[in-house]
């Protein structure tokens, strides 16, 4: 956007001059910008910036609904053909099948959790913040129940650690997304007065 504004104030600036392009500039290119030209600039790149950031939300809104609609499959695997699938089938001598299922609902509610606050502008931050507490209880449930198991299971890692590692992952891009908008906020307080002489 920056590039492109640019380019049309240098075009505009060849056309003012009456050269073409190849020609050398003759005016101070280095000249400050008056008021309306900054509060164009600025709202310009406010615009850029909410339009990515909404972009960039759902997009990882959108894995971790993806994510929440796998969790459903699983909980309707498991609760209709119970240890049907490998990664239940491993605890199938240590737990029983309305605890999995319990677990997986619970991933699912902090799935929805994030997707709320990743998408949600009133109080965003808490509820992202609150996907903590059911996703580490899942963590340690899981990770209870694993280590019980004869040999440790590599392959199944990804139970305790998705829910909550998904959490973190979309507060850092809330964190990420929050930054630049505070960057763009400060942009506007930085406008000057210009005085042509």
């Amino acid at each position: 956007m920056m590039q492109k504004l640019t380019r049309k104030w240098r075009k505009s600036s060849a056309d003012a001059d009456g050269g073409d392009e190849y020609s050398l500039p003759t005016r101070d290119d280095s000249r400050p910008i008056d008021t309306q030209e900054q509060e164009e600039l600025v709202r310009s790149l406010e615009n850029s910036q909410a339009h990515q950031s909404l972009i960039w939300r759902t997009v990882f809104a959108g894995f971790v609904s993806c994510y929440a609609c796998f969790l459903i499959y699983s909980i309707y695997q498991q609760a209709f053909s119970p240890w049907e699938l490998r990664y239940h089938a491993y605890f199938m001598y240590e737990v029983g099948p309305g605890s999995i299922v319990a677990a997986e609902t619970a991933a699912v509610l902090v799935c929805l959790m994030v997707i709320t606050g990743l998408m949600h502008n009133s109080r965003r931050r808490l509820w992202l913040w609150y996907s903590f507490v059911p996703g580490t209880l899942l963590a340690v449930f899981w990770l209870h129940h694993m280590l019980r198991l004869a040999k440790f299971r590599w392959d199944i890692v990804w139970l305790p650690l998705t829910p909550l590692g998904g959490a973190g992952i979309c507060l850092y891009v809330d964190y990420l997304l929050n930054q630049s908008s505070e960057e763009v906020r400060k942009l506007r307080g930085y406008m000057y007065s210009y005085k042509a002489y």
